[in-house]
């Protein structure tokens, strides 16, 4: 037997595990790592699940080729030769923006993914680059970027020493935390209320952090920029302000908020003016507190204004850049410090002119991009470690357009329900056959710490490094035989002169681990990757630290509270308090612990049961629509239509009806039997594809208007 300390990959809490493996590389046991400088032992039932992932029988393992409609194993020469000759063609004869490429969820838990994905992405130089990022948190860098000069500088809760946190959309004790790398979050929120603090819930359903929460709140989906723009009104009323030295634009921010009174949002919000006014100036008497707002703040029609204004409260409270308020992580590895200040709309998307945002547009185009004639058409797609046929809004249309193209290549371990329409497959390694360190949401912390994890077993398999540097070769032209070991020098030649380090440093390491010892030398604590090597339970950094104004990225060097590029966007929701309230039905999503999106639902430990993809309705809305508790409900939207069974519950407030998202595993042509046999129903048939954040062009995934009616 032994023992391998692992850093969980399968969500933002960034656990330590401790996971056992007896002689023939069985995984016997994943529990918890008590030493773990950041969790603690903390371990939920994602992380307990990671040996049943790794040897899940449907976990591809050689590369597919479809030939005459059917997948076929080739060898890896095989499979990037099939690339190079059906790729390269359409490269040439249509140019680089033939070629789109997604990139899901998990490719961010992958350290090899997120340092030498971007070696591909370069290479190929498509304009048409789209993630699951315009399905999540889009509007929360549109925000930071502007605000802070860096879509990146996001500041995050300081948890373990906030005594009021004001939590909107979002439920961490399910996500895990998100945006928000925080281990054992319901440990840390209890700790609050230990302290004598106290947490305020705004959200349609009462979810379990709701139920944790001292108030919860059951705001009207889509209308949080309201309830937030009449908090700043509160503010400024009362003469509760007090922004550090390091902010402009306090006063265009307070005429702004003029006409957003608590009594002209209170009917649209559904929260009484009184209480909007009380937790208004509950907060700011509070001291050390924290607005965090996640999910149901970003994918909704407002989502950049209401991320925007999450900030607007810190800062005018005082809170931002404060111990106990909402903080600047400083990670451990060096990051590249932006030349000029954030911009967007650099390109548009061809068909629907949709404005590129962090280098890439919206996924909810992507089907329009396949399906329109013309210069620019899209013609091949590759796809890395992502479902968009489930994840993306109207999903039965971007399946059909998946149809239509040339070619696809797809970077994944199973044949699921985008996979099925790839030309080629190329899968990965497990997490316990691949080095890891959470390069991004070491960035998002609630405590700057750093863990390595070596690569626990061994494999034949080529490392996802390894395929994203053949696909490069390919891209550029070079082909599938590219000198492997020369490009991944190369590239690190290149990070060692961008970080100041001598690359001689790093001698003898490869791929990610020269990488990442590059980047931790140049990082702010000057830790190398023998350091981390040495301290197999991570590396404790210290508490979040004041970071103004170093941290900052603007042009003035000052946070930018009423940047052009968001407060043109205040009219819309200022247009917002002029209508009556609609009385029709708005769906919003929900998440389960044992779930992450669309990418662990084949792992029997992860579906046990009862069926999860219900329709939750309020018992009045249930009663006047003729629903039953247990019977099936047809949903309806301008996008399309499902059918699920209905859950009669007095958690979501009337007027909202709820679904969780990533499912619908009932497609021919998969091989994930367990995902298959547990399908449910893909919540995105309704999601629709023209409602937007206008500035960010993020897909409207809470607050959709529906019609439900009994089956």
């Amino acid at each position: 037997m032994t023992t391998a300390h692992v850093t969980c990959p399968l969500c933002e809490a960034t656990c330590g595990l401790e996971v056992t493996i007896d002689e023939k590389s069985l995984v016997t046991r994943v529990q918890g790592d008590r030493e773990d400088v950041f969790s603690h032992g903390y371990i939920c039932p994602k992380g307990a699940s990671l040996g049943a992932l790794h040897h899940d029988p449907d976990r591809l393992t050689a590369p597919l080729v479809k030939r005459d409609g059917e997948f076929v194993e080739v060898t890896w020469d095989e499979a990037f030769a099939e690339i190079d000759k059906r790729l390269r063609p359409i490269i040439e004869e249509h140019g680089k923006d033939a070629v789109a490429v997604y990139s899901g969820n998990p490719t961010v838990h992958n350290a090899a993914l997120v340092l030498y994905g971007r070696v591909f992405f370069k290479a190929l130089g498509t304009k048409n680059f789209y993630t699951a990022t315009t399905v999540d948190q889009m509007p929360k860098h549109f925000s930071s970027g502007y605000l802070f000069g860096d879509p990146q500088t996001i500041p995050v809760a300081d948890l373990d020493r906030t005594e009021h946190l004001i939590v909107l959309g979002a439920n961490p004790l399910v996500s895990n935390g998100s945006l928000m790398t925080a281990a054992d979050i319901r440990g840390r929120l209890r700790g609050i209320q230990r302290r004598g603090g106290k947490i305020v819930v705004l959200d349609p359903r009462r979810t379990r952090t709701a139920q944790l929460a001292d108030e919860h709140h059951a705001i009207r989906p889509g209308t949080d920029a309201l309830f937030l723009f009449a908090l700043v009104n509160v503010l400024f009323a009362e003469n509760r302000v007090s922004p550090s030295e390091h902010v402009n634009g306090v006063d265009e921010v307070r005429a702004l908020a003029e006409p957003f009174t608590p009594e002209a949002v209170a009917p649209a919000t559904g929260i009484d003016a009184a209480e909007i006014r009380r937790i208004a100036l509950e907060l700011a008497d509070a001291g050390r507190a924290a607005v965090y707002g996640r999910m149901g703040t970003t994918t909704q029609s407002y989502g950049t204004i209401a991320s925007w204004l999450v900030d607007v409260v810190n800062t005018l409270t005082g809170n931002l850049d404060r111990e106990g308020g909402m903080m600047f992580p400083l990670p451990a590895l060096w990051r590249p410090r932006r030349s000029s200040p954030f911009t967007s709309g650099r390109w548009k998307s061809r068909v629907r002119g949709y404005p590129e945002v962090l280098g890439e547009l919206p996924v909810a185009t992507l089907a329009d991009e396949i399906e329109t004639p013309g210069a620019g058409q899209v013609r091949a797609l590759v796809t890395i470690s992502g479902n968009p046929a489930l994840s993306t809004p109207n999903s039965a249309r971007l399946t059909e357009a998946l149809r239509q193209l040339d070619f696809m290549v797809s970077l994944d371990v199973y044949l699921n329900e985008t996979t099925r329409h790839a030309d080629v497959i190329l899968p990965g390694p497990s997490p316990l056959e691949r080095p890891h360190y959470d390069v991004a949401l070491y960035a998002l912390a609630v405590r700057n710490v750093a863990n390595w994890t070596p690569q626990p077993l061994e494999t034949d398999m080529p490392q996802e490094w390894v395929t994203l540097l053949r696909m490069a070769g390919i891209a550029a032209g070079q082909g599938p035989d590219v000198d492997v070991t020369a490009f991944d020098t190369m590239v690190a030649a290149e990070t060692a002169r961008r970080t100041g380090v001598d690359l001689a440093l790093a001698e003898g390491r490869t791929g990610p681990a020269r990488m990442i010892d590059l980047m931790l030398r140049g990082g702010p604590y000057r830790l190398t990757l023998a350091d981390l090597e040495a301290a197999p339970h991570g590396i404790d950094l210290g508490a979040l630290k004041p970071r103004l104004p170093e941290a900052l990225a603007t042009a003035s060097g000052k946070v930018e509270l009423a940047p052009d590029a968001i407060t043109k966007d205040v009219p819309r929701l200022r247009a917002e308090l002029d209508k009556a309230p609609d009385d029709g039905l708005l769906l919003i999503g929900r998440r389960h612990l044992s779930s992450n999106n669309s990418w662990m639902h084949n792992l029997t430990p992860l579906v046990r049961g009862g069926n999860r993809c219900t329709v939750q309705v309020h018992p009045d809305d249930a009663s006047r629509l003729g629903l039953t508790d247990g019977g099936l409900a047809s949903v309806t939207s301008r996008s399309g239509k499902l059918e699920a069974p209905v859950e009669v519950t007095p958690d979501v407030r009337p007027g909202v009806v709820s679904m969780p998202h990533g499912w619908g595993h009932d497609l021919g042509g998969t091989r994930t039997a367990v995902a298959s046999a547990h399908a449910g129903v893909n919540s995105n048939l309704v999601a629709d594809e023209t409602l937007l954040d206008v500035p960010s062009g993020t897909a409207v995934l809470n607050g959709i208007p529906v019609d439900v009616a009994p089956v």
